[in-house]
């Protein structure tokens, strides 16, 4: 029996697949201006026997295929605690929103946090300032050097990227300036997941865990060690694939 499970993001479209005996399979794609032929691309190439699909666009698989969904809060949830079994505390910052999630001992559900409202302090808003800085956005964190007498104060796209070419007008370094960004996100992500608690432990999901700045601030605010798994941007497509092959 194979089961898949499908996260249907923002910014990328990410998938995988689970067979009795052998090593899940993952899959990832932008998910462009067609996430639905992409999709398609994905269960053509799998066949898989069930289905399950969360994120950003899940229902575009429900109204034309027909697909049950499951909410990316229970998703990621089951998929880190597939990866890290003592997980208690999951921060998810995706392209266009952030959640943190608290569980119980035994992994369920007991109290969770989500910013959806706008993508400010989420991985588009560092999409856009990396570019505006001329990064990419997979080495942005890379080139972050701190300097403590600069600061945003706007976590809107449009007004950040307008303080960006002001600071770069006054002869600003760019990787002091990528710091103060990557603060202005933090500033905004602590208070929320103080908010839930924190509970050792913690697992950062979602596409930004490929920013090491992040995560290694995270750990310097929090105080405590913050797990990141190879898999950490495919996490809810784990736990969508655990709960078709449970269904």
């Amino acid at each position: 029996m194979k089961a898949a499970g499908i996260d249907i993001g923002s910014r990328y479209i990410k998938y995988a697949v689970q067979e009795e005996g052998k090593e899940t399979v993952f899959f990832v794609k932008e998910t462009g201006y067609d996430p639905l032929s992409v999709c398609r691309e994905f269960l053509a190439a799998t066949a898989p026997d069930r289905l399950l699909a969360t994120g950003y666009g899940r229902h575009l698989l429900e109204s034309d295929m027909g697909v049950a969904t499951i909410t990316e809060i229970k998703a990621v949830a089951k998929g880190a605690r597939k990866v890290f079994p003592s997980c208690r505390t999951i921060i998810d910052i995706g392209g266009q929103d952030t959640k943190v999630i608290e569980l119980d001992a035994q992994g369920i559900i007991t109290n969770f946090e989500m910013n959806d409202r706008c993508a400010a302090g989420t991985g588009k808003f560092l999409e856009i300032m990396a570019h505006a800085l001329g990064f990419t956005i997979e080495d942005f964190g890379r080139h972050c050097r701190d300097d403590g007498h600069i600061t945003i104060n706007s976590l809107c796209a449009v007004f950040a990227e307008s303080e960006v070419i002001s600071l770069i007008a006054k002869g600003i370094e760019r990787e002091a300036i990528a710091t103060a960004l990557h603060n202005s996100v933090l500033n905004r992500l602590v208070p929320l997941i103080q908010r839930v608690g924190v509970e050792e432990d913690v697992v950062f999901a979602g596409g930004c865990t490929r920013n090491p700045f992040l995560k290694q601030a995270l750990q310097e605010r929090l105080r405590v060690e913050v797990h990141v798994h190879e898999h950490s941007p495919m996490l809810s497509a784990l736990g969508a694939s655990l709960y078709a092959a449970g269904r």
